[in-house]
C-alpha cells in the first residue's frame, strides 16, 4: 500500500523521508525525538510498486529500508531531523552499515520540497567541508516519489522485539549512543521537564 498521504488528525506537521541502513534501527532512535508524531518503515526510491520485504532484500527494486516521519515543524525543525539522521549512521559508506549491505541500506534523503533539497544539500556541503567525518558524505539526495509501508511484523520493531539479538546487540548501543548526545531532544527529556 502506497502511503503519499497527510495527517490531518496531528495538525500542522511536515514529513521527511529518511533511510540510514536497516529500518529497525532508524525507526528506534527517531521514534524517541519530541515532536515526531508518527515513524512508519517502509520502501523507497525504487522503481517496483507495492514491493515485499523478500523483493527489496533481492537488491533489484531501486528501493531503499527507510523510515517516513511525521512531525511537528513547531517543535523539531527539519535541521534537527538531518542532525540526528547524520551523527546516528556512517554517511561515508556506499550500501552499508555494519554488517548490512546491500543498495537497500543506503544513506538517503528523499526531499519533499524544494526547502528540504536546500537545507539537506547545505548541511551536507557543510559536514564534507567541517571534516567531521574522516571520508566523503555520499548521502544520496534525490526527490520523494513513492512511500510503501512495510509490512506490520516490521513497525514498531525494537518496541515490540527489545530482547531479540539483532535488538539487544544493534540496536540498543546505538539507542544508548544517541541518548548521550540528543537528550534534550527526546521525549522522556522533556515529559521530565513538563512535570518539574
Amino acid at each position: 500500500m502506497s502511503n503519499d498521504f497527510a495527517y490531518a488528525s496531528y495538525g500542522s506537521t511536515d514529513t521527511a523521508t529518511l533511510g540510514a541502513g536497516c529500518f529497525w534501527c532508524v525507526e528506534a532512535v527517531f521514534q524517541q525525538l519530541n515532536g515526531v508524531h508518527k515513524v512508519s518503515s517502509g520502501y523507497s526510491g525504487g522503481h517496483v510498486k507495492n514491493p515485499t520485504y523478500e523483493q527489496v532484500c533481492e537488491k533489484n527494486t531501486g528501493h531503499a529500508e527507510v523510515i517516513q516521519v511525521v512531525y511537528d515543524p513547531q517543535v523539531i525543525s527539519f535541521d534537527e531531523l538531518l542532525e540526528v539522521f547524520w551523527q546516528t549512521h556512517d554517511p561515508t559508506t556506499l550500501n552499508r552499515q555494519g554488517n548490512d549491505t546491500g543498495p537497500q541500506y543506503r544513506s538517503a534523503i528523499f526531499y519533499h520540497n524544494e526547502e528540504q533539497k536546500q537545507k539537506a544539500l547545505h548541511y551536507k556541503e557543510q559536514l564534507n567541508e567541517s571534516g567531521a567525518f574522516k571520508d566523503p558524505i555520499i548521502t544520496e539526495i534525490a526527490p520523494f516519489k513513492n512511500f510503501y509501508e512495510a509490512e506490520d511484523y516490521h513497525q514498531n520493531y525494537y518496541l515490540n522485539n527489545g530482547s531479540q539479538p539483532y535488538c539487544y546487540f544493534v540496536i540498543r548501543p546505538k539507542l544508548e549512543k544517541f541518548e548521550k548526545v540528543f537528550k534534550e531532544k527526546m521525549k522522556k527529556y522533556n515529559q521530565v521537564q513538563t512535570k518539574n
